[in-house]
């Protein structure tokens, strides 16, 4: 790029992960004559949160917004080999239909008997099991202190760095350019964004910017005068495995926020402390899993007494800091500003269906497949929280 002369695009989408690939893509899919770039820093992707991330896909929400998005991402990412080959190169994302276990205390039955009636409502398959039942279907479980479960067994979890190179190579092969560099400037007046600088000195004009930025996206909000309430919040992977033979189990959740499933021979998973300091910390704690994680693990599995943790990494959340829920809308202010963040880990699994919905709200003016338009950032300025009930 010539620094003395502006490159113009239709759309600038800024970050190249996995939500940013996939507005890239839907725009050009809907729209093959658009001119799209997508400014990504690094092409490494080393600290991209999708990346470290374990690739959970679930409908057991209670936002219908959520729930409809888990429905056509996790549908999409089952054909995603045959529909995302790009030049005959096949798009592997490995999913695997493992099924989501969420387990309550006697005194929340209530509230997951109401969850699964809105999945259930939203044509979700969904198993409302009592204590013999899980005791039943999982019996390695210890359920002395638990009061029900609810299984999803058509949910699952894929392979999320096959997820953003195939939406990457695919956006590319309709005609996405990829720019190397980052946003460290915003020119904006009154009404709209004219333009982003880049850190080699170049500029940006577009007639929309897409704010796909992830953990980042909060930063990058204020070069806008926009005030978007996500942060970075540290979370742990771990790789471990049993001292004594477990069945193969789906993804387990629980109110304390612990998560894992089965992978090849062991498991994988953690525990989220939202109590973590937000900031781009990278830094593996390696005591971590023996002191919170494994007592939460062996407690429930009592197989895991003697688990053995083989490898721990760490990734960040873009945690929305008002409600947990994602930001995907245009800022009133300066409309041809378009944010799509804030997935508090739920973005790889909403990859598919968010970048439809900014598509078409870019290229249409509005929603056609999915409302989203509750998921705006009109309840940012108004300080009203639209927060699932009960599920992280």
């Amino acid at each position: 790029m010539d620094s003395s002369t502006p490159t113009t695009f239709d759309v600038a989408v800024i970050g190249g992960g996995i939500i940013g690939s996939s507005v890239a893509y839907y725009l050009l899919k809907a729209s093959p004559g658009l001119s799209v770039c997508v400014i990504e820093p690094d092409p490494t992707y080393e600290f991209a949160s999708a990346l470290r991330a374990s690739g959970g896909c679930r409908v057991q929400f209670t936002c219908p917004e959520n729930i409809e998005m888990s429905k056509y991402s996790i549908d999409f990412i089952r054909g995603f080999e045959e529909t995302m080959a790009s030049k005959g190169r096949p798009a592997p994302v490995d999913w695997v239909e493992g099924g989501y276990l969420f387990i309550v205390p006697p005194d929340q039955v209530k509230g997951l008997e109401r969850n699964v009636k809105i999945q259930l409502d939203h044509g979700c398959v969904v198993n409302l099991m009592d204590t013999a039942g899980l005791k039943a279907k999982f019996p390695s479980m210890n359920v002395e202190d638990l009061g029900a479960g609810a299984h999803t067994p058509h949910d699952g979890w894929c392979d999320p760095n096959g997820l953003l190179w195939g939406f990457r190579r695919k956006a590319v092969e309709l005609g996405a350019v990829y720019i190397q560099e980052r946003v460290v400037q915003a020119d904006v007046d009154a009404v709209k964004v004219k333009s982003v600088g880049l850190g080699n000195g170049d500029r940006v004009v577009a007639s929309s910017f897409v704010n796909a930025t992830g953990a980042w996206s909060g930063a990058l909000a204020e070069k806008f005068g926009m005030k978007l309430p996500v942060t970075p919040l540290r979370r742990f992977e771990h790789y471990f495995s049993a001292g004594s033979p477990v069945e193969f189990l789906p993804y387990v959740k629980d109110t304390a926020r612990l998560a894992f499933r089965s992978e090849g021979k062991g498991f994988s998973g953690g525990l989220v402390d939202g109590d973590e300091p937000r900031a781009f910390n990278f830094e593996v704690d390696h005591d971590y899993f023996e002191r919170v994680v494994w007592p939460a693990v062996a407690h429930r599995f009592p197989a895991f007494e003697a688990a053995k943790c083989h490898r721990t990494w760490s990734g960040l959340y873009e945690q929305n800091e008002l409600d947990g829920n994602p930001v995907i809308g245009a800022w009133s202010k300066l409309p041809n500003l378009y944010t799509v963040a804030g997935f508090s880990g739920h973005g790889m699994m909403h990859a598919p269906a968010a970048g439809r919905g900014m598509a078409e709200l870019i290229l249409k003016g509005r929603f056609e497949t999915i409302d989203l338009s509750r998921l705006g950032y009109e309840r940012i300025e108004k300080q009203q929280p639209y927060a699932e009930a009960g599920i992280l």
